[in-house]
């Protein structure tokens, strides 16, 4: 598997580093890969003499833009994996065990090394930074990366060389986790050391302003795209199509079929049948993406399901049963005096009522949904089977 591993030190501008960082990455590993994006230091001349591969960009083009030439050059070396370890020593060559030792296990995952700041001198922004962009990431994918924002990382050759990936700078390394787990990439972390200057004999190429306004642009479409009940690329052009509560056992079938558990279905249902009984109004369907994206749950699942709870009926029995529970009898009378006059009584009375009723729906949903799951993937295995 080692064979099969080729580091990467992107680098431009961190000439008094790289050829320590070069040394210390060969003392571990004999396959390097240099991609100079650009640099004017003269950094790449400095590794004279030291056995790695160099790729040289005419202009800087950014740290994405060398990752991906690096993923390129792996590929035409037979390479499956590349491990990026950033130039400007703040990374421990060391630790490139780590991920040698992790990748034997799960060779398809990407693997992110997350920084321990119980070190000195750490900035302020790096900690911000890393929690932004961690809530973010569990918002758009459901995964729940402890340090986004690391650039020691393992992938996958083919992952890097397949995806659709627009950005070229820093802000890369957002979207390619995001682009990854979308495409059904495991994002894990292991742990990893951390050397940080003083601020003073510190070199960053970031750029504040313009580098988090990219950053914040990325995720706003990121999230919006998470948003949308839409494949990954992962499902056939005809699954959305086809889901709807007006045909359960097909719309299951398709789902089973499509790699998803009565497990997982279960839980998307009750997660539509509670927020679609909640009076958020004009809110439910926001409220299940985001909520079935941060809990990895079926997007499309819990929106359909949703619609069974559409005016007047979910609201009306929930109306009834905050009533009772307001003034120990039921609603009766139908009325402008009822409905019109007494609105925002009725509105209290829907939100009393929504929270028995919310619960009480998703269980007899899920339940449902589970056991037609269950029984559906029963017959599709059998079929798998006899064919």
């Amino acid at each position: 598997m080692r064979d099969d591993i080729l580091v990467v030190i992107p680098v431009y501008n961190h000439g008094a580093t790289l050829r320590s960082v070069a040394s210390g990455v060969l003392e571990q590993h004999p396959h390097l890969l240099v991609v100079d994006d650009g640099s004017t230091d003269g950094g790449a001349e400095t590794l004279s003499g030291l056995p790695c591969h160099v790729v040289k960009h005419e202009k800087n083009m950014g740290k994405g833009a060398a990752i991906l030439t690096a993923a390129k050059k792996a590929a035409a070396l037979g390479k499956t994996h590349i491990v990026t370890i950033d130039a400007d020593g703040q990374h421990f060559p060391e630790d490139l065990e780590v991920f040698f030792a992790a990748l034997e296990e799960d060779q398809n995952a990407l693997y992110v090394g997350a920084r321990d700041f119980s070190v000195p001198n750490v900035p302020g922004s790096s900690k911000f930074g890393r929690q932004f962009s961690r809530f973010w990431l569990r918002v758009q994918t459901g995964w729940d990366v402890s340090d986004p924002q690391s650039g020691f990382r393992a992938y996958p050759v083919a992952l890097l060389n397949n995806l659709k990936l627009s950005e070229t700078r820093y802000a890369f390394e957002i979207e390619v986790l995001a682009k990854a787990a979308w495409a059904g990439i495991p994002l894990k972390t292991v742990p990893i050391s951390v050397y940080y200057p003083k601020s003073e004999e510190r070199v960053s190429h970031f750029h504040k302003l313009k580098d988090n306004v990219t950053i914040s642009l990325l995720n706003t479409r990121l999230t919006m795209r998470s948003m949308l009940p839409l494949p990954h690329g992962k499902f056939s052009s005809s699954l959305e199509e086809g889901i709807t509560v007006t045909h359960p056992i097909r719309s299951l079938r398709m789902l089973l079929e499509d790699e998803a558990t009565p497990h997982e279905l279960a839980l998307s249902g009750a997660l539509g049948a509670v927020l679609g009984t909640l009076p958020l109004i004009g809110l439910h369907s926001i409220g299940i993406l985001l909520l079935a994206g941060w809990l990895r749950l079926n997007k499309i699942c819990g929106l359909a399901v949703s619609q069974l709870c559409i005016p007047p009926f979910v609201p009306a029995i929930c109306i009834e049963v905050g009533h009772y529970v307001c003034h120990g009898r039921w609603l009766t009378e139908i009325s402008m005096e009822t409905l019109g006059y007494q609105a925002l009584d009725r509105l209290w009375e829907w939100v009393i009522g929504s929270l028995i009723v919310a619960p009480v729906a998703a269980v007899l949903v899920g339940g449902i949904i589970w056991l037609l799951s269950y029984l559906i993937q029963s017959g599709l295995q059998a079929r798998g089977q006899h064919d």
